[in-house]
Parts: structure tokens; C-alpha cells; sequence
């Protein structure tokens, strides 16, 4: 009997643990909305270190499908680059600053918000203030009213080789008509938008070259064109740089070509993306 009541003690701690083991791999719409780091080794960066001052008012819906298992690339689609300087690809945290309508007249709240990843996929969301996640439940009832909402990021592209002399990217390797293109992106902008939130400034390489040498270089050329937008009269407050090298190309050549035939085929990889965010 002391033998049989030994196993069937042994066999329910194994059974506790696989419904444990199970419990903690659910995602929940409490882990996707983000706990609490109140009661965690979870530290914010100072909010006034933020390159976006002020925070950008986010889309709810957006931020609700942030969960687990999530790329660094399938984050920045929904909620867009992390407003800390802090990196895109070698650290493991993003950090932002997100506002939310309180519903009463104009006033918002500021919230921090924080993706934390392992493996190269998102593995936990903090708040820094628990309350701030309420702010992600679905309303019961709300005063319909006209607000001004922030619409989803638009999107530019202008080719490098427009922008500058081949394998250059400072103010004075830019091209006539790279400069042309961005007079006119600026001017459109300032007359489609009455507020920007943020305008981020990707620079892509091809592959040729390596690792290093791409990403030094596509940051060097977002740089310029951020630094350029500036002086068309594009809030420097609302403006970022970002370089990603080679590493988000949009087609695939085959070195069996002569290097004169690869660098034509792979001139769309070398590319200087905007993101927009604002009020039009």
C-alpha cells in the first residue's frame, strides 16, 4: 500500500508539472498587452532619453496583436521603431513611449512600454505603469466624437543611386537629382501633414561588401537624408535615422554575372525608405 500511494504521489507531481510547463507557453491577452514590471528585475530607460519627445499616440488595435514569438520585423510593422537609441538588431529590449485619450476633453496619458526578446523573437511586454494597460481593453461605450487620429505610417522609397555617387553617402556625394527627389518628398509632406509624430529614415545596402562596412554605410545615408529633410523645414523633433545594411532585400542575384550585371541587378536592394506618422 505505502508503495502504490508512492507512485501515485510521484504521478501527480510529474502530471502538476506538465500543467504547469503548459500553462506558462499560453499567451494570453494579458501577456500580449504587457505585465506589470512592478513586481520584476525590469528597468526603463529615463523618458526624457527618448529621441521621440513626448511620446506618439499609438493605434490600440495595432499594439493588441503585439504577443509572442514575434520577430524584430514583425514588431516594427505593427508598432514601428523603438523611440530609445538603443539599436535595432544586437539588443534585446525595445523600448517606447506610447499616449493614450484618457477620455476627458484633450487630455492623454504618457505610458513606457517595453519588448523584451530572446532568440531573436519577442518573449515578454512591461508597462512600467500597470494601469497603463487598461488603456488596451476594448471600451464599453465611449462619446463618439471627431479626433484627430494618427493614420497608419505612409510609406516612401527613393533608390541610393538617385541619391548619391555609387558606394558614397555624405551631403556632398548627394546627386542632382537625389536632391530634386527630396525637395519634392519634403514639400509634399509638409503640405499632406498639419502634424508629424514621426518620419524615420531607413538606409538599405546591397549585398556586396561586408557586414559591417553595409551597415556603416546605410546608416551613413539615412543620416544625410534625415539631416537634409531638416533643412527643407521637417520638425527635427519627429525625425530618425536608422541603417540596416543588407539585410531586408527586395531581390536575389546570382553571382554567376559579371559584376558590372550584378551591381544593375541588385540596385533595387540599395534603397533609403521613409516611414511617416502624423496628423493629415
Amino acid at each position: 500500500m505505502k508503495k502504490h500511494n508512492a507512485i501515485q504521489s510521484l504521478a501527480l507531481v510529474v502530471l502538476a508539472a506538465m500543467l504547469g510547463g503548459c500553462a506558462s507557453s499560453v499567451n494570453t491577452p494579458d501577456q500580449a498587452a504587457g505585465a506589470s514590471a512592478a513586481n520584476e528585475s525590469v528597468s526603463f530607460p529615463d523618458a526624457g532619453n527618448a529621441w521621440l519627445n513626448g511620446g506618439t499616440f499609438i493605434d490600440v488595435e495595432q499594439l493588441r496583436r503585439i504577443g509572442r514569438g514575434m520577430t524584430k520585423n514583425q514588431v516594427r510593422e505593427l508598432i514601428s521603431y523603438p523611440h530609445f537609441s538603443e539599436g535595432l538588431f544586437g539588443p534585446k529590449e525595445w523600448d517606447y513611449l506610447f499616449n493614450f485619450r484618457s477620455g476627458r476633453g484633450d487630455e492623454f496619458v504618457t505610458c513606457q512600454y517595453k519588448v523584451v526578446y530572446k532568440d531573436g523573437v519577442s518573449d515578454a511586454m512591461y508597462w512600467k505603469d500597470p494601469a497603463c494597460a487598461g488603456y488596451l481593453q476594448p471600451r464599453v461605450s465611449e462619446v463618439v466624437r471627431p479626433v484627430a487620429a494618427t493614420a497608419a505610417p505612409q510609406r516612401f522609397k527613393v533608390a541610393a543611386d538617385a541619391l548619391f555617387a555609387f558606394d558614397r553617402s555624405s551631403a556632398a556625394d548627394m546627386l542632382p537629382e537625389g536632391r530634386n527627389q527630396l525637395d519634392a518628398l519634403a514639400a509634399q509632406l509638409k503640405e499632406q501633414y498639419k502634424r508629424f509624430d514621426t518620419v524615420t529614415v531607413i538606409g538599405h545596402t546591397d549585398r556586396l561588401g561586408s557586414d559591417a562596412y553595409n551597415q556603416a554605410l546605410s546608416i551613413a545615408r539615412a543620416a544625410t537624408v534625415r539631416d537634409y529633410l531638416i533643412a527643407q523645414g521637417l520638425p527635427q523633433s519627429a525625425l530618425r535615422a536608422f541603417g540596416v545594411g543588407k539585410t531586408q532585400p527586395l531581390v536575389q542575384c546570382t553571382d554567376s554575372q559579371q559584376r558590372a550585371q550584378l551591381i544593375a541587378c541588385l540596385q533595387p536592394n540599395r534603397r533609403v525608405e521613409l516611414e511617416v506618422t502624423g496628423e493629415r
